[in-house]
């Protein structure tokens, strides 16, 4: 699986296996958010809108909004809001401000009550105004009031001085003393237009026409994150952390798969392959009986996950013809006496079933003796009667380094590794019952001296 590209079925077989576990890991998070929401003092929060007349570019909204939220303004605030151990500073933190559609200054404060929350607001909004007013009509506005007042009387003398020349033009009917009083008529309303124009973009009476749009609203929800959305976050982020443990193990599992990959780590050929049924859930082995074994079962960890589901199998017949098939290639390879020893890694139930089955099938032709290999110490028995060494395992379980230790352990004790078998899980088809005869009857009928009576 470590050179496989990721697909939707290996999520969904980490779902499907490890569901259980899963679902431990998803509440244990939820429980770690939810005591992270206890830690945490709930927070509310509102916004109160302030208008501004007239037309504004958007630099200068964003000068109104760094106003808004300067410590000038926040030290006025907490002033007048006397707030016991509540500084300026702090109410920094927890007020805000942003330019919306419409010449619009929303300012949103964040207290640990909604009635704190919208005191905040309201009392930030107001001190906004108050100190945009003051610097508009502050030391330096006396200054700014002179400029306008000298125009205005810049452009009353115009106005005479226009005056006096349209007098006096030649008081005549000509084309040319027409056309001079109509020039000077249009220069007497531009400038009257001009001058109506820099009245209403008079900056002084803009800020100071800034209103607060109605109080802050009381706020009925907590501000993010909230309680619900801690738990729930807490309880997907273990989840997701579950599922990335998963793929990243099974990415970097370097436990060989294929038959080539084993019979070359071993350093011998494959004899065949066997199939061993799956064990009823009912029978448990020795190691399977403690604590832990019981809290891994409880959390479905105690099977692999990565593993393909089984295939389904024929009846006990054709699984017993692979047995027999591997017994026979053996005898056409050793000489006679056939004793060879079954060696088993441990903890590979599937491969020591497969050879205490192939024991059995074989019987004393070739005599076959399980014995089980330690992978991280492996120790082969020295060869005493015996020809030889057959490695039986199963796929996906072991790693080539440590294969080949166990391939260097049979060397070791003086064994040459004779051929490898490979076995696999199945699952076993339900025994049938509507009296038709079974798959080793009808083999049984069809080999020839084994039927009864005579031909037609």
């Amino acid at each position: 699986m470590s050179d496989d590209t990721i697909r939707l079925v290996t999520i969904g077989r980490i779902l499907r296996r490890r569901g259980r576990f899963l679902a431990v890991l998803a509440m244990v998070g939820a429980l770690v958010g939810y005591g992270a929401s206890v830690l945490f003092t709930p927070r509310y929060t509102t916004s109160a809108s302030v208008l501004l007349p007239g037309q504004w570019e958007e630099r200068e909204l964003l000068t109104q909004v760094d106003i808004a939220t300067s410590s000038t303004v926040v030290d006025r605030a907490a002033a007048a809001l006397d707030w016991p151990g509540v500084s300026g500073a702090e109410l920094r933190d927890h007020v805000s401000a942003k330019a919306a559609d419409g010449n619009i200054i929303k300012i949103s404060g964040t207290a640990d009550t909604p009635e704190r929350a919208q005191r905040l607001s309201d009392q930030v909004a107001d001190q906004f105004v108050k100190f945009a007013a003051r610097i508009a009509g502050g030391a330096g506005g006396a200054k700014a009031d002179t400029a306008p007042e000298a125009l205005r009387k810049k452009v009353e003398e115009t106005n005479r001085r226009i005056s006096e020349l349209a007098d006096a033009a030649d008081p005549g009917q000509t084309v040319e003393s027409v056309q001079a009083r109509t020039e000077l008529e249009k220069l007497r309303t531009s400038l009257e237009e001009a001058m109506t124009k820099l009245e209403q973009a008079d900056p002084a009476d803009t800020v100071a026409g800034m209103v607060v749009m109605g109080p802050a609203a009381r706020p009925t929800g907590e501000a993010p994150p909230t309680r619900v959305q801690l738990v729930v976050a807490g309880a997907l982020l273990f989840f997701l952390l579950a599922v990335i443990g998963h793929l990243v193990a099974a990415r970097a599992n370097r436990r060989l798969r294929t038959e080539p990959e084993i019979a070359a780590a071993l350093g011998s050929a494959l004899l065949g392959t066997v199939d061993v049924p799956a064990e009823r859930r009912g029978r448990r082995r020795p190691e399977d009986r403690g604590p832990r074994a019981r809290i891994r079962r409880l959390l479905g960890v105690d099977t692999r996950w990565d593993l393909p589901v089984p295939r389904t199998s024929g009846d006990e017949a054709r699984r017993r013809i692979r047995y027999r098939r591997v017994c026979a290639r053996l005898r056409t390879q050793l000489p006679s006496p056939r004793r060879l020893l079954a060696v088993v890694p441990d903890g590979d139930e599937i491969a020591r079933r497969a050879a205490e089955q192939l024991a059995a099938e074989a019987k004393s032709d070739p005599q076959l003796r399980v014995v089980g290999v330690s992978v991280d110490r492996p120790v082969v028995p020295d060869s005493d009667t015996e020809s030889g060494a057959l490695v039986v395992l199963s796929t996906g379980s072991w790693t080539a380094e440590e294969l080949a230790g166990i391939a260097e352990a049979c060397a070791d004790g003086r064994h040459e590794v004779v051929g490898i078998v490979v076995a696999g899980m199945v699952r076993t088809r339900p025994a049938k019952t509507d009296g038709r005869p079974s798959d080793e009857a009808t083999l049984a009928l069809a080999v020839p001296g084994h039927a009864t009576g005579g031909s037609a």
